[in-house]
């Protein structure tokens, strides 16, 4: 018994001693295991997993959110938020892609005040908290919108392309094996890890985070400590945004949306508590890993994107919940229920059971069929569910395995999805492009791969394609511009515009501010972003109207917007205000039959959706690839290739039905 209880107190002072030698090994082990076990499920379900370009296209995609899991370990590890990161981010690659393109500054430089602008966000984030007394959440939150409008100021809503040495960064690798991004991403996870274990700020984070009054009474300073952590995670964000405008050629106003919710779920994965005090570099590469490795996975099985997001949301979920146990218990791992434990047991069970069934209905699905890959900017807008049915539809009667992607009104994921599709080795690759300037990267590279490329919708600025699908915005806002002048007479209009920095948005626009402006009677007495979104229009037409009451028409860039707009309007809508959408969508021309809507441009999406699928195939079929010039391509430069067009028309109340019956 005696040498039992040696040897058990051996092992016990064995068993402590690597905890307190490898910490950081064991707090993250639970993440570490779950990402092995999630590559180990995803190489069993897809091929197209374990290779090694696929593996580097996982680095690259998780380095911009790793890099701000990094700055925002700073801060949960100290106790506090920071909301702010993905609008910081935007704001930074917007500097730097002005400074570039307006300012006339050496692209090193603008590199340097990119940077510089994202710190001092961060300590303006700071300053509110420490001098101010505001709390993170609020400060930061605060910031998340003013960073977000100085990016649409500096730019005036328009992305803002650059090339040189800053666009090879971001597609380019060093000695051609290791991308940059990634080598940037491993450097700055080094240094996270050095700031947090051997410096002072870094062990100040941590006695913060973990009891402040107690840090205050030791000598730390806290409001100074608290300070250099956001000017920190200011200055990560920056990196961020100058390495996510490097991978799109380009810098967007809208880039880093959403991101500090991903930056948070990073951290918060790879072990780090939300209650502050605890938290590794370690675990947040980890953390990112894991997102990167999911969202990659789930797109090579081609799961639907409105369940990606409740699978990560899940992922989040649980790593919250462990969070909580964590903190609960008092030593050693949390108890589990022996329930419990059954039912995890149950999900990992049906996990690989499903996993099984993919490699099944991969390895015995019949003959092979041509793979296409269709990358839309959004399907939160029923226009491009539109063009999704068309093309799903054309697919069936084709025999083709059509693959679709939403990018989420986001380049940068889009420019993933198309990472990914050219990892695969698709056939061919449609895309409906975010941004016709972020696009190029990615059209590029399946031009390289020999995939042929076709847009929709929207054209890329550069690169090779067969054929750009499309009807004509510019031409689609004359024809508006008319309809509403023709209806109006004379007096004071409203325009609800589309998303900033978006091409839609930008024709639309321009075709009916070209078209209005032949109308001297007609003034433009406003004119605002409603970002395609019906509940926006609804808003903004509120608050238009109230400051100019005696509006007799609005012109909304779609037909969601418009019908935000005759909701705003209410009675007076289609009668004494005169409303004009675009798109052409079910719900919009059942609001023309009603009256409701004066009119909308049709742009019929299902035949989009159509055409592009049927030009894919084609360009399959016959051969065409991308690297020696897409049938159709303008020149050496590239361009929208030998348009298909599919005419837009405009249509009011008594031409709806026709419309309707020839659709």
């Amino acid at each position: 018994m005696a040498e039992a209880g040696k040897a058990g107190g051996a092992s016990g002072a064995a068993g402590r001693g690597l905890a307190e030698r490898f910490p950081a090994f064991v707090r993250n082990s639970g993440a570490l295991g779950g990402l092995l076990v999630l590559v180990a499920l995803l190489s069993i379900a897809s091929p197209d997993f374990l290779t090694g370009d696929n593996l580097l296209n996982v680095g690259v995609q998780a380095s911009v959110v790793a890099i701000l899991a990094f700055g925002m370990t700073f801060v949960i590890v100290s106790g506090g938020i920071d909301l702010s990161v993905g609008s910081v981010a935007g704001l930074s690659g917007i500097v730097t892609g002005w400074t570039i393109a307006s300012g006339g500054l050496p692209m090193w430089l603008a590199v340097l005040l990119g940077l510089a602008a994202g710190a001092i966000a961060g300590v303006a984030s700071g300053l509110l908290i420490t001098l101010g007394r505001v709390p993170p959440f609020i400060a930061t939150l605060a910031m998340l919108s003013v960073a977000r409008g100085l990016a649409l100021v500096v730019s005036d809503g328009k992305p803002i392309t650059f090339d040189g040495w800053l666009a090879d960064l971001g597609g380019g690798a060093l000695l051609g094996v290791l991308p940059y991004p990634v080598l940037i991403m491993l450097v700055l996870g080094l240094l996270t890890a050095f700031i947090l274990r051997r410096t002072y700020s870094g062990r100040a984070m941590y006695a913060i985070g973990g009891n402040r009054e107690a840090a205050r009474l030791s000598g730390i300073k806290v409001g100074r400590q608290q300070l250099v952590v956001y000017a920190l995670s200011g200055l990560f964000a920056a990196v961020a945004g100058v390495l996510l405008a490097a991978r799109l050629a380009s810098s967007q106003p809208e880039a880093g949306t959403g991101y500090e919710l991903d930056a948070i779920a990073a951290v918060v994965i790879g072990g780090a508590s939300l209650a502050g005090g605890a938290g590794t570099a370690l675990g947040t590469f980890v953390g990112a890993l894991i997102l990167g490795v999911l969202r990659n996975g789930l797109n090579l099985l081609d799961v639907s994107a409105f369940w990606q997001q409740v699978i990560i949301g899940l992922v989040i979920a649980a790593a919250v919940l462990s969070d909580t146990l964590r903190r609960r218990r008092s030593g050693g791992a949390p108890r589990l229920d022996p329930a419990l434990r059954r039912g995890v047991a149950a999900v990992l069970v049906l996990l690989l059971i499903g996993a099984g069934w993919a490699v099944f209905q991969r390895q015995g699905g019949g003959p092979e069929r041509p793979t296409v890959a269709l990358s839309l900017s959004t399907l939160n807008n029923p226009f491009f569910v539109g063009v999704r049915d068309g093309a799903i539809a054309e697919a069936r009667a084709q025999g083709v395995d059509l693959r679709i992607h939403n990018a989420s009104d986001d380049s940068s994921q889009q420019a993933d999805a198309a990472q990914n599709y050219i990892a695969q080795n698709v056939d061919a690759f449609i895309v409906n492009p975010v941004d016709s300037d972020a696009v190029v990267p990615s059209v590029r590279a399946a031009n390289r791969a020999d995939i042929p490329v076709v847009a929709v919708d929207r054209a890329p600025s550069d690169g090779q394609v067969v054929t750009t699908v499309a009807s004509d915005n510019l031409e689609g806002g004359r024809l508006a511009a008319e309809k509403l002048a023709e209806l109006v007479g004379s007096g004071p209009i409203a325009v609800l515009e589309g998303q900033p920095g978006t091409s839609a948005a930008r024709d639309r626009g321009t075709g009916f501010t070209e078209g209005i402006a032949e109308h001297p009677g007609i003034e433009v007495a406003a004119s605002q972003p409603a970002d395609f979104d019906r509940t926006k229009g609804l808003n903004v037409t509120q608050n238009i109207v109230q400051a100019n009451p005696d509006i007799k028409g609005v012109f909304a860039a779609n037909d969601e917007m418009a019908l935000g707009a005759a909701k705003a309007l209410g009675a007076k809508a289609g009668d004494e205000v005169k409303v004009i959408g675009f798109d052409g969508t079910p719900e919009g021309l059942d609001a023309v039959r009603e009256g409701t809507l004066s009119a909308t441009v049709a742009q019929q999406p299902e035949l989009l959706g159509e055409a592009a699928v049927r030009a894919a195939v084609k360009s399959v079929k016959d051969g065409e690839g991308g690297k020696d010039g897409a049938d159709g391509a303008d020149g050496e430069g590239g361009g929208p290739g030998t348009a298909t067009e599919i005419p837009v028309t405009v249509v009011g109340k008594d031409e709806v039905e026709e419309f309707a019956d020839r659709d």
